[in-house]
């Protein structure tokens, strides 16, 4: 079955930084496409960034130049490194495979960035 935890989330102020991690099982970890979401209280879940199998990043503009992702194949963890946070990036934090639009989404890890 295919399975992701995500963990690294926690309370930040803002300007600081927080990398957040995704263990996966349950699929051929090398061969997907990741990707990050996120989910702000009232709002829809957004895409935040993507990593192609052989490392080809994307980002969301809004975090583009703060946030950077990067995979670990060795490990199956997937990474998110969040610097320069902001408020409005606080949220419940996912990992999924990029073209998974049949897996289950997880729990999530939850980023609050507040003085």
């Amino acid at each position: 079955q295919v399975q992701v935890v995500e963990s690294g989330g926690g309370l930040v102020q803002p300007g600081g930084s927080l990398r957040l991690s995704c263990a996966a099982s349950g699929f051929t970890f090398s061969y997907a496409a990741m990707s990050w979401y996120r989910q702000a209280p009232g709002k829809e879940r957004e895409l935040v960034a993507s990593i192609t199998s052989i490392g080809g990043t994307n980002y969301a503009d809004s975090v583009k130049g703060r946030f950077t992702i990067s995979r670990d194949n060795a490990k199956n963890t997937v990474y998110l490194q969040m610097n320069s946070l902001k408020p409005e990036d606080t949220a419940v934090y996912y990992c999924r495979r990029s073209l998974g639009s049949n897996d289950h989404w997880g729990q999530g890890t939850q980023v609050t960035v507040s003085s």
